[in-house]
């Protein structure tokens, strides 16, 4: 083995020097003197960045394009990209195989040349347009990113579950004369077609060849060929394009750090999506800062599973690839993701707090509820580590103890199978983003994996970078200090009654600003606009705190906020977040308060499998997890609604809710939200205007039923 793969190479041992945790008393994130202004905080750094921030680990490294490449060049024969091939005779997907990094680097370099020449052959030159990008987690998904990245031009991808409309006016609000697809999506497009008259060809990244005795006339690329003619497109493979470009045998075409690498779409709650430009420059910021946070290095594995057109999974695998870790894709069902883990036992694993939920869901009710020796023993580990995990001193006048959730014995005989069962054992870190943690189930899992489980935030708008927890901090109910690349302050929200003089920490709307901030928005300089204040910062419209170390807590959301009757603002996230956690048979929440009312209702989703454990105990009689009509019907007996609310209300009454703040009726269901029905965004956000119509009969019922007194007669309205 060559010396140099024995050691961290100069850029990661940079990063080791900012993935420190500040001595005791010592704040995460600093002040510069000077910097306050009326209204707003001073201005807070990473403790290491008082005299700049963070751009690049390694000044050679400036686009994205040469983080690849620098990684390539280091560990050419090292896997890259992985994947689970199906197996038509066993019907199932059999385990990982791999491509290193050589194969990548030189398919990227032909498959970027083969782009290019299908574009010029369209009148399409220069370089910086877009190409479209079209498929679920996949490693051609990253092939076809890094080959855009080879020939200065920038991926728009789309989510593998949007609607055709909003596919539709992505593809023609970014111009794209190209999408690249998974097969599943062409059918769609050759639809779309006479509505998009930019839209010029495709390629398929699935396999068109004519296969094995079969007619040429018949393969899937005569009939696509046939179909598409119809309506004026062009549809190739991707080795047809791969070999396009090997037989031109042109050199890279390298972009600059203020190019564009992606217009990201978010796929906001309301109205049409806003393409975030972002450009080289912010990845090689955001990665440097994500690097700083993963501890990732050749070693490493990861998963990708979470949307790849969501720049919070993008932004995973640029770390990925970077510290030259191998990157395993997940089979295409998230619901069979546990399997895809057992067999890469990640050493790095990054989620949401829906999926975390869900695992600690499972790792309770198979250890910690389980009746007998196998459940006292469970509890006495898991409240013997969460003592060990807790910094506060055990007596008075005592020091406090060396936080840890490791155990030499509990560990071993405990703890590591667990982590196993969900294949997470080999796992260093984990991180949590897109929506608050519950703080009981961060440090649940941190001791039942044995691991550190740390909370992030940022924003597509941040490339998905801005605030993060450091090592060896065992806190909760926070997202840590700002990261080496950003800034950050807080601006005081009157008319919320949050201020920058409130005691005992200033509270008020985070601003950010720094190396991995956009700049605009895609055509929309109203919109962008609106995004910044007067002096550049961009205002995030999350409502923090920050305390004396510098650490920042999310505790409202400046849009997501109902007022009652009374007078009083409610912030339903947050009571959401509570009651999923508490109660593990529920997966979705809908927490729902008008203006003319006084007191608050919800619509539930319930998690099939552990629901129907409780509704069987409840009603007295067994409901198989399987048994979908048995358990639909369970979500309306009137006992089992009894039931979740005395639960609901008992979680409220644990985390002080006021009086109004605790839900007063509810309607349970299977999966009443999803992206299918268009009220979850693509990231799993409930769109909350669009819910509030569309269940506005079944809201009417419960407020009605709950100011008759009759709370537990359930409502008949269909959802």
């Amino acid at each position: 083995m060559p010396s140099f793969l024995s050691s961290r190479p100069p850029y990661l041992q940079k990063a080791d020097e900012y993935y420190t945790t500040p001595s005791k008393g010592q704040p995460y994130s600093i002040t510069l003197a000077g910097s306050e202004k009326p209204e707003r905080t001073a201005v807070y750094r990473h403790h290491k960045c008082r005299d700049g921030l963070l751009q690049t680990l390694d000044p050679a490294v400036r686009t994205g394009h040469d983080m690849f490449e620098v990684t390539a060049q280091r560990y050419p024969h090292s896997p890259c990209l992985g994947f689970r091939p199906y197996d038509t005779a066993k019907k199932t997907f059999g385990p990982y195989e791999w491509i290193d990094y050589e194969t990548v680097q030189k398919r990227r370099a032909n498959f970027g040349v083969g782009i290019v020449e299908l574009h010029a052959r369209e009148g399409i030159t220069g370089a910086q347009y877009g190409v479209g990008l079209w498929c679920q987690n996949r490693p051609e998904w990253q092939l076809t990113d890094l080959a855009c990245m080879s020939q200065s031009l920038f991926s728009v991808s789309l989510y593998d579950t949007l609607g055709p409309d909003t596919s539709e006016y992505i593809i023609r609000h970014a111009n794209l004369a190209c999408v690249v697809c998974s097969l599943p999506h062409v059918p769609t497009l050759l639809k779309l077609k006479p509505r998009l008259p930019n839209l010029k060809f495709i390629i398929v990244l699935d396999n068109l060849e004519t296969a094995p005795n079969e007619r040429p006339e018949l393969s899937k690329q005569a009939l696509l060929d046939t179909l598409a003619a119809d309506v004026g497109l062009k549809i190739f493979s991707l080795e047809t394009v791969e070999s396009l470009g090997e037989s031109l045998n042109r050199p890279y075409n390298p972009p600059q750090p203020s190019d564009p690498i992606t217009i990201n779409y978010t796929s906001g709650t309301t109205g049409s999506p806003k393409g975030v430009i972002l450009t080289h420059a912010m990845a090689v910021a955001a990665t440097s800062s994500s690097l700083v946070s993963s501890k990732l290095d050749h070693t490493g594995v990861a998963c990708s599973y979470l949307p790849l057109a969501h720049i919070y999974g993008r932004l995973l695998e640029h770390t990925a690839l970077w510290a030259g870790s191998r990157l395993g894709y997940f089979h295409g069902n998230v619901l069979e993701l546990v399997d895809d883990l057992k067999l890469l036992r990640p050493t790095t694993f990054a989620s949401v707090p829906r999926l975390f939920n869900r695992f600690g869901g499972a790792i309770k009710a198979q250890t910690v509820e389980q009746p007998g020796f196998k459940g006292a023993l469970s509890r006495h580990i898991v409240r013997t580590k969460l003592a060990n995990a807790d910094p506060a001193p055990r007596s008075k006048g005592a020091a406090p103890p060396t936080p840890t959730q490791y155990h030499m014995v509990y560990d071993r005989i405990w703890g590591r199978k667990v982590a196993a069962a969900i294949g997470l054992d080999r796992a260093k870190t984990m991180v949590s983003g897109s929506a608050p943690l519950d703080p009981s189930l961060q440090q649940f899992l941190r001791v039942a994996f044995s691991t550190r489980l740390f909370q992030g935030y940022g924003l597509t708008e941040t490339y998905a970078v801005a605030l993060s927890q450091p090592p060896d901090d065992f806190s909760v109910s926070n997202c840590g200090g700002l990261m080496p690349c950003q800034e950050a302050c807080l601006l005081s929200v009157p008319d919320m009654d949050y201020t920058v003089e409130d005691k005992p920490y200033p509270r008020g709307e985070l601003l950010l600003r720094g190396g991995s901030v956009f700049k605009e928005y895609y055509k929309n300089q109203e919109e962008t606009a609106k995004a910044f204040t007067d002096d550049g910062w961009f205002k995030t419209g999350d409502i923090c705190s920050v305390d004396e170390l510098g650490r920042f807590s999310i505790i409202d959301r400046r849009k997501n906020v109902l007022k009652l009757a009374q007078g009083e603002y409610i912030s339903p996230e947050r009571i959401e977040g509570v009651y999923l956690s508490s109660c593990t048979y529920l997966a979705q929440a809908f927490v729902h308060g008008d203006s003319l009312q006084t007191f608050l209702v919800g619509i539930f989703g319930v998690q099939p499998d552990t629901f129907a454990l409780f509704a069987s105990k409840v009603l007295g009689r067994e409901i198989a997890p399987t048994d979908v009509a048995a358990i639909k019907a369970a979500c309306d007996e009137p006992k089992v609604k009894a039931a979740v609310l005395k639960d609901l209300d008992r979680a409220g009454r644990k985390k002080k809710f006021a009086g109004y703040e605790r839900i007063r009726n509810i309607k349970l269901a299977v999966e009443p939200f999803s992206v299918d029905n268009d009220l979850l965004t693509p990231t799993l956000k409930l769109k909350r205007p669009v819910a509030a119509k569309r269940f506005r009969d079944v809201l009417d019922q419960l407020y009605a039923e709950a100011l008759d007194g009759e709370r537990v007669k359930p409502a008949n309205a269909k959802l």
